[in-house]
């Protein structure tokens, strides 16, 4: 079970970080990854090291700790999501006991020094925990690192009704005239197609539902919303924060790509039909370009430590970076992140009825969050740009 607080708080980190990051080119991140592992240095941090920390995560640094490593197990049981933390040190580094303690079992490696070396056994780390999709550690493993925390997660969904290839031209748009591979499906729940009122205006969101307890939302903004906003009202939209219709209480146009039509029908049932184009999304962060973001403005500073709760010796983050890809395709969905914080030391026949068709149609730029239902945990978000082709 993954507290609701958490969830609120990480759904949070992902809205501002999606604003402040998304901009114009195609991308992908995952506060669920990161979040995590700032939980894992707010509470043995001192200072304004720890205050900024407890901010950027939105809960008491005391208990972040706890809330890390709860999170990460609480994601290790949950059906289609698989994550592991990993913890390499300096031979010469003593630890707390405490603060090891508290992390998941058998995490912990160790730095030789030998970079070549400490490269091979977190990339092989990194591919076994991602199921290959990524290859290697972001963060460097040089001399002066002297611990590499990381976090991996892999995300992966079957639709309960799958899509079928199709080609894909749109006739307008950022996308207009190009050939691509695009995806459609007929006769679901009109339900899972919805249009919510936000400040920025209308945002039209399609539930595409896995096989085992997740989701993805696809989003569609008016035209000249950034994509940072479509995913910050997305975030928020699926938080309950706005006035919302759905299905057949839609008209033809109440939200962006959103038609209604009327077909020829054996059975009078209303229907859902959905057709966006088939991506996938690589993106690579470096978390520090966005340090207060996260929190960790103070504790790059090298000249003293910040971590006393970890080890006697002064200890700064030296790098934080995450890899990570998404790719959305006719049978299903799947993710992967490694986010990695290195510290160093411090110095036929017609038919008689009709039926109303709902459908919602994403042929330009849109967004995408990859959601835990239940708990409605965002786990993957993205801006999609450059679809397949």
């Amino acid at each position: 079970m993954i507290a609701v607080t958490t969830v609120r708080a990480v759904n949070d980190l992902t809205a501002r970080w999606a604003h402040r990051t998304v901009g114009e080119r195609g991308t992908a991140l995952t506060a669920t990854g990161l979040w995590p592992l700032l939980a894992l240095l707010a509470t043995p941090a001192a200072g304004p090291a720890r205050a900024e920390l407890a901010a950027a995560i939105g809960t008491d640094a005391g208990d972040a700790v706890r809330e890390g490593a709860g999170l990460l197990t609480a994601l290790a049981a949950t059906d289609g999501v698989d994550a592991a933390l990993g913890l390499w040190t300096r031979r010469a580094l003593t630890l707390r006991p405490d603060w090891l303690a508290a992390l998941p079992p058998a995490v912990h490696g160790e730095l030789t020094g030998d970079a070549p070396t400490d490269r091979k056994a977190m990339n092989a780390w990194v591919r076994r925990h991602t199921d290959g999709l990524i290859e290697r550690m972001p963060v460097p493993a040089d001399p002066a690192t002297l611990l590499v925390l990381a976090s991996a997660l892999l995300v992966r969904t079957t639709w309960r009704e799958p899509f079928r290839d199709v080609p894909l031209r749109p006739a307008e748009g950022p996308w207009a005239g190009r050939e691509m591979t695009g995806l459609r499906r007929s006769g679901g729940d009109p339900e899972e197609i919805r249009v919510h009122r936000t400040p920025a205006g209308e945002l039209t969101v399609a539930q595409v539902a896995g096989d085992n307890g997740l989701d993805v939302q696809l989003l569609l903004g008016p035209p000249r919303m950034p994509g940072g906003e479509v995913l910050r009202h997305g975030v928020a939209a699926l938080g309950g924060a706005y006035p919302v219709r759905s299905g057949t209480a839609l008209s033809d146009g109440a939200g962006p790509g959103v038609r209604v039509s009327t077909v020829a029908s054996w059975d009078g049932r209303p229907q859902a039909e959905l057709c966006c184009a088939a991506f996938t999304v690589d993106a690579e962060h470096d978390l520090l370009e966005h340090a207060g973001l996260f929190g960790l403005a103070t504790a790059t500073d090298a000249s003293r430590g910040h971590f006393p709760g970890i080890s006697d010796r002064p200890m700064a983050v030296s790098a934080a970076r995450q890899t990570v890809t998404a790719t959305f395709g006719a049978l299903g969905f799947r993710a992967a992140a490694i986010t990695a914080i290195g510290l160093r030391a411090g110095s036929a026949l017609r038919p008689e009825k009709t039926s109303q068709v709902v459908s919602a149609t994403f042929d330009r730029p849109f967004g995408f969050l990859a959601r835990h239902r239940e708990s409605g945990l965002v786990l993957v978000a993205g801006w999609v740009t450059d679809p397949g082709t």
